[in-house]
């Protein structure tokens, strides 16, 4: 039976204006769209102004009603709420309304000890500042108590009410896997499906598009100390732009007071090679992407990373550390699309960067085939295709 009708949901207030429709729930509904099947994006809230037309705004009290999902005769609903035990009730909302349910889970999938204590461990310390910080201690504590006594259960329930539980890639599925299989057994762990962030269908390097230029992009919210660390980021880019005399850096996002300083340190030769933009438009950021040719993402850790992915649409290789909690980018550079580095630090970003640019320059890097290979997995029609493919194998096994 041909798909007719999916929404996407987030229980949250976001603002529903142009920049919602750029990335996750909102850009997937168009995705629906562009495949000819109706769509709308659901989120609590007063309407705004700035709203689009596809959003649709209502009480989060009709968003815990089956009746109020069952009125809109939906086929599906793709639900972006992290598995959060608080909006379990959504979930099951809409599982009895009789639309098929799909629980985008935005994480690496380590999101108990029982994944792994280990992992676990290391993915806390990573998203709390380190082993030995008092941040990093209360996550354990509370992990390993009120996280498996009562959040794990809670989280259970959640996932129970899905009929795909969307992975943003392989190695989140696998963790995925192993959590379902402890809470609900085989029948729950294969309904984990790598499903990704959906990506705009403006962002692709075609036939035709300019020669990528010696140029690196960062982007990223830098007053994010913990996660994106902007100081590893101007260690490296200080060492690369002594070490690459014709390089250029794009910095992108929240900018600081210490990278500001940083730059009005730099020799002017230096400090001309790196333009500092703050954050940008959209369309600003494409420009960017196609003029680049690699992306590079210091961050401690990160679920996805959309940023990375819209760059591998834009023909640009990423380099980023080899960490556990960066998994993602074991998938980003495993279609000779990118570099990991051997150790997280300066020196070991450093020499990630320089062998990437070196494959660019000795023709190893083909932005036309990196484009092409990643378009056809993340952007925003293909990952709504993929969706109703998935749901369309379940319903119907070989």
């Amino acid at each position: 039976m041909r798909a007719r009708r999916w929404y996407t949901c987030t229980p949250f207030p976001f603002g529903g204006g142009p920049d919602f429709f750029t990335r996750d729930s909102g850009l997937l509904s168009r995705g629906f769209r562009a495949i000819g099947v109706e769509s709308m994006a659901v989120m609590p809230g007063e309407r705004k102004p700035e709203d689009e037309a596809d959003l649709i705004r209502t009480d989060y009290a009709d968003l815990e009603s089956a009746e109020w999902w069952r009125g809109h005769k939906l086929d599906g609903v793709v639900l972006y709420a992290w598995g959060a035990p608080r909006y379990r009730r959504v979930a099951k909302a809409i599982r009895d309304s009789g639309a098929k349910l799909v629980l985008n889970q935005d994480s690496s999938g380590m999101v108990s000890p029982l994944c792994g204590i280990r992992p676990w461990l290391r993915e806390q310390a990573a998203l709390n500042g380190g082993f030995g910080t008092i941040r990093t201690a209360v996550a354990f504590a509370k992990g390993l108590t009120l996280g498996l006594l009562r959040t794990d259960p809670l989280r259970a329930y959640h996932l129970r009410q899905g009929d795909i539980i969307a992975a943003l890639h392989p190695e989140a599925a696998e963790n995925f896997r192993k959590l379902c299989q402890i809470y609900g057994g085989k029948s729950l762990a294969e309904r984990v499906a790598v499903i990704p962030h959906a990506i705009s269908p403006s962002l692709a390097y075609e036939e035709g598009s300019p020669p990528k230029q010696n140029r690196m992009i960062a982007i990223g919210r830098w007053d994010d100390v913990i996660q994106k660390r902007p100081t590893l980021l101007t260690e490296v880019i200080g060492r690369l732009l002594f070490g690459n005399p014709s390089v250029v850096i794009e910095i992108v996002g929240n900018l600081t007071d210490q990278i500001n300083l940083w730059h009005a340190s730099l020799p002017p030769d230096a400090a001309r090679r790196v333009h500092l933009h703050g954050k940008l438009p959209h369309e600003e950021i494409r420009r960017l992407l196609l003029a680049a040719r690699v992306l590079y993402c210091p961050s401690a850790y990160e679920s996805f990373h959309i940023a990375a992915a819209e760059a591998l649409c834009c023909g640009c290789s990423v380099v980023a550390a080899y960490l556990p909690a960066m998994a993602s980018f074991r998938w980003f550079v495993s279609r000779s699309s990118g570099t990991l580095a051997a150790t997280d630090d300066a020196g070991g970003h450093l020499d990630a960067l320089g062998r990437e640019f070196a494959l660019w320059d000795n023709g190893s890097r083909d932005p036309l085939a990196i484009s092409q290979t990643w378009v056809a997995s993340l952007h925003a029609d293909k990952v709504a295709e993929r969706i109703i493919k998935v749901i369309a194998e379940r319903q119907n096994p070989r």
